[in-house]
């Protein structure tokens, strides 16, 4: 079997507020072909930030970031070309109301990166089909449900090519009968071999999609290992009090 090749890394990546306050305190990470990362932490840590750096939506301080070999430098001309490569998916859908699913889908890759539209609307047509909203084609997102908008939201990402997946808390926003139908297109996401780096805080969702887990608290990796570890040994006390406030006594 082949090692798989890394394709995304940091080095001690640093963030500030505005006012000062740290956010990411030098996160050092790497992400292999293939692999799906799961960031874990409590509100506050850096997790949804962290994910905004790799996208360049952010400007980070100080630190490095590496796509497939290359250094990204914050205004590079070739950031737009960049982002497509690394995809992401936030928790607000930001679905344009005024377009249909299909609009919606087919905008970027039309007009960005200039592809042919007959083919676009095939692959979105058999993207929608795969996670089960090819009859919501011409819908607008007023006529769906939160879970079917965060899946027309997931499908605009990977119409894209993206050969990296974010994904920034992608059921906070959602009912909990909603919740399932989402994850699910993310683990069969997973089970085909996408990269991906995910931020949750659904801790079965974690446990079931993860190659491994990176555990952030304070802007730090507190604790990085597979997903077995650290759910059964944490090695860390400040790990282990996070998982405790899962349990409950009855």
């Amino acid at each position: 079997m082949m090692e798989q090749r890394e394709i995304l890394k940091t080095e001690k990546l640093k963030k500030s507020y505005e006012n000062g306050q740290p956010v990411l305190n030098g996160i050092s990470f790497s992400l292999k072909k293939g692999e799906v990362a799961v960031v874990i932490g409590p509100s506050g840590c850096g997790k949804s930030t962290f994910l905004r750096c790799l996208n360049l939506l952010e400007p980070i301080d100080s630190g490095i970031i590496q796509f497939e070999d290359k250094m990204i430098e914050q205004n590079q001309q070739d950031g737009y070309e960049i982002r497509q490569k690394i995809g992401m998916v936030f928790q607000s859908y930001d679905l344009f109301p005024h377009m249909t699913v299909l609009g919606n889908l087919t905008l970027a890759p039309l007009k960005v990166q200039k592809r042919e539209k007959k083919e676009v609307v095939r692959e979105a047509e058999k993207l929608l089909d795969r996670v089960g909203l090819l009859a919501k084609k011409d819908a607008y997102p007023r006529q769906l449900s939160g879970g079917q908008k965060q899946r027309v939201a997931i499908v605009r990402a990977l119409l894209m090519h993206p050969e990296v997946l974010l994904l920034d808390e992608i059921t906070a926003a959602l009912d909990p009968e909603m919740v399932r139908e989402v994850l699910q297109v993310v683990l069969k996401l997973a089970k085909e071999g996408m990269t991906m780096v995910i931020v949750t805080h659904e801790m079965d969702f974690a446990k079931a999609v993860a190659d491994r887990i990176l555990f952030l608290d304070q802007g730090l990796v507190v604790e990085e290992s597979d997903p077995i570890t650290f759910f059964n040994a944490p090695q860390t006390e400040r790990a282990k009090q996070f998982l405790n406030t899962f349990h409950y006594e009855s």
